[in-house]
């Protein structure tokens, strides 16, 4: 290929290099259009990559057995184990006595959050403590993106914190011979992590928009707005009707969630509970839903304002907040579809989007990630009714962080673990094994937890994307995109071509999941690096930085989107915070990378 400056370079592309480039656009553009779910998107891809001929049929499904999968997978199931240990409720309990002290509750929140993300899943990190900040601060809108953003922070900083670290280290093991280590990623990520979180909790929470907070959440949506106590007269023409076929008979637009009768309340099999003169209803609806409902029947409200909501729970029966992740079985379906109750055991009393309360038809509100429900159920199942169906539950009642007895033994192998790892006796994805395996086998967690506690979405992204990816490499496509690359920057400093693999992959980052842009992005820099004969760690090192940084918008990361519903946060509030955090890590960034990762 000769290149003559001013230009544009003349390349020899063959078909299944147009073929594997043309497949790889066509899952950006989706993943960026955000319509169609990632996972599925990606095992499209893949699929129509086999019909192609771009993937052999026998390499198909080869990502679901990739290491970095595996590793992904392993530490998903560790970070609920040590959740569900008390250990870090216990380490948490500091935080509360610095609840009426703002700055170092903002400070010490964030500090913890980013140790914690360094060593498990920073998603479950969040998990972890946004219940926590909620039930400590009556501003949420400033501490939970500041929240956010550490444990993102807090994810670069060893080979476990996010899985673009772990990608960028399995595909240098495929190059090199040898994987990077636990703590290579430090020595960048904690002085960026400090950095930025020192900027967070300083700077710049005071460049978020400045909103009329709620003490707790659940003040979004107040209950008197939808739920209405209805009365039962004595002489009733719907004596003895199931409240199911009540229900049925107005279109399922009013649902009715509890029953009083006499000082008893009723939240078990309602629908084919036979109503009773003198009986009291539960009734959610909107006021305009209300007015029909009562005009076709001879109910009418009881007491008028005299909704009591103590009437919602009992011993038995709870409210939860949760916030819908962008992976749950949720997306994209209505409450009427999903049929709550009747498949789950649970009612749904409100929604949330973007800080504000949608009040009207909740049947038919297309639920979308970050929306926030109110949900009341069975205080036994509610909680991990909503995490099996992918909501992360964000308050209650009674906030806790860890439920039963505190259990050491997962810490302590997880230990083991990191430090089989740290001193090169075994590889990471067969420590955490053996300490998972250990864990269950004495009995600190369940055989289920192993398929409630994995991530699926992500696992099917990677496991759809890995093969993808390595075709752009076999077909040499990447080969052909390094090589053009190295061509437009010719005689340019090496600083400047590492800059923009950094700002390249940032902004990827920042508009899909991090994990696929680490994908797509690891082999385009190992080949650029390649091309100038240099070493391709800090290429490589600079694609796993980019990859951790989207924090320009909610949807790059899921953390970003999990807060956005319950700080009330709109898509434009992001950037405030978030584009400050990344001229930081790009302006110190690069002569670190240069200074630790000589080239």
């Amino acid at each position: 290929m000769n290149w003559i400056p001013g230009t544009w370079p003349h390349m020899d592309w063959q078909l299944d290099q147009i073929t594997a480039l043309g497949l790889l656009a066509g899952v950006l553009v989706l993943f960026i259009w955000g319509k169609l779910r990632y996972d599925l998107v990606a095992m499209a891809a893949l699929m129509l990559a086999v019909v192609l001929g771009v993937v052999a049929p026998e390499n198909a499904f080869s990502g679901f057995g990739h290491p970095a999968v595996i590793t992904v997978a392993l530490v998903l199931v560790l970070s609920q184990a040590i959740q569900q240990s008390g250990v870090i409720d216990i380490l948490a309990r500091p935080l509360s006595r610095l609840s009426d002290r703002p700055i170092l509750f903002l400070i010490a929140l964030c500090v913890f959050a980013a140790v914690l993300s360094g060593f498990m899943n920073n998603v479950g990190a969040l998990a972890l403590l946004m219940p926590l900040a909620l039930s400590l601060t009556d501003r949420p809108s400033l501490v939970l993106m500041p929240l956010s953003f550490a444990t993102i922070l807090g994810g670069m900083t060893t080979l476990i914190g996010t899985p673009p670290n772990i990608i960028v280290s399995s595909f240098r093991r495929q190059i090199v011979g040898e994987g990077f280590n636990l703590f290579d990623f430090s020595a960048v990520g904690v002085s960026l992590a400090v950095l930025g979180v020192v900027f967070v909790v300083f700077v710049g929470w005071r460049l978020l928009p400045q909103r009329k907070d709620k003490t707790r959440h659940t003040d979004v949506y107040s209950t008197h707005d939808f739920l209405t106590e209805i009365e039962v007269p004595e002489d009733s023409e719907l004596l003895n009707t199931r409240i199911g076929d009540l229900e049925h008979n107005h279109a399922g637009e009013v649902t009715i969630i509890g029953l009083i009768r006499r000082s008893t309340r009723i939240y078990a099999n309602l629908r084919v509970a036979l109503i009773r003169p003198g009986d009291i209803l539960i009734v959610r609806a909107s006021p305009e839903e209300l007015e029909a409902f009562l005009d076709d029947t001879d109910l009418r409200v009881w007491g008028a304002d005299r909704f009591e909501e103590e009437h919602l729970t009992d011993a038995e029966v709870g409210l939860l907040e949760v916030v819908v992740s962008s992976g749950s079985v949720l997306v994209g379906r209505t409450p009427k579809e999903m049929r709550f109750r009747r498949r789950h055991g649970v009612n749904l009393l409100a929604i949330s989007r973007e800080g504000e309360a949608i009040h009207n038809r909740l049947a038919h509100v297309v639920l979308r990630a970050g929306d926030v429900l109110l949900m009341q159920g069975s205080q036994e199942h509610l909680r991990d009714t909503m995490v099996g169906l992918g909501c992360l539950p964000i308050a209650s009642k009674q906030i806790s962080i860890s439920r039963g007895e505190l259990r050491l033994l997962p810490v302590a192998f997880f230990m083991a673990a990191i430090a089989a790892t740290a001193f090169g006796l075994l590889p990471i994805y067969i420590s955490f094994a053996l300490a998972l395996g250990a864990t269950i086998l004495s009995r600190q967690y369940s055989v289920e937890g192993l398929y409630t506690a994995i991530d699926w979405p992500i696992i099917v992204l990677l496991a759809g994307m890995i093969p993808l990816g390595e075709a752009l490499l076999s077909t040499g496509a990447t080969t052909q995109i390094s090589a053009l690359l190295v061509q437009l920057t010719q005689g340019l400093p090496v600083w400047v071509i590492l800059t923009a693999i950094l700002l390249v992959t940032m902004t990827l980052s920042d508009l899909m999941n991090n994990a696929a842009t680490a994908v797509v992005m690891a082999p385009l820099a190992a080949e650029v690096a390649n091309k100038l004969g240099l070493s391709p760690d800090p290429f490589l090192m600079a694609v796993a930085l980019g990859a951790s940084c989207a924090f320009l918008t909610p949807i790059g990361h899921q953390n970003n989107l999990l807060v956005m519903g319950p700080g009330g946060y709109r898509f434009g509030d992001y950037w405030r915070m978030g584009l400050p955090v990344q001229l930081i890590i790009v302006g110190v960034g690069i002569p670190l990378l240069l200074m630790v990762w000589p080239l």
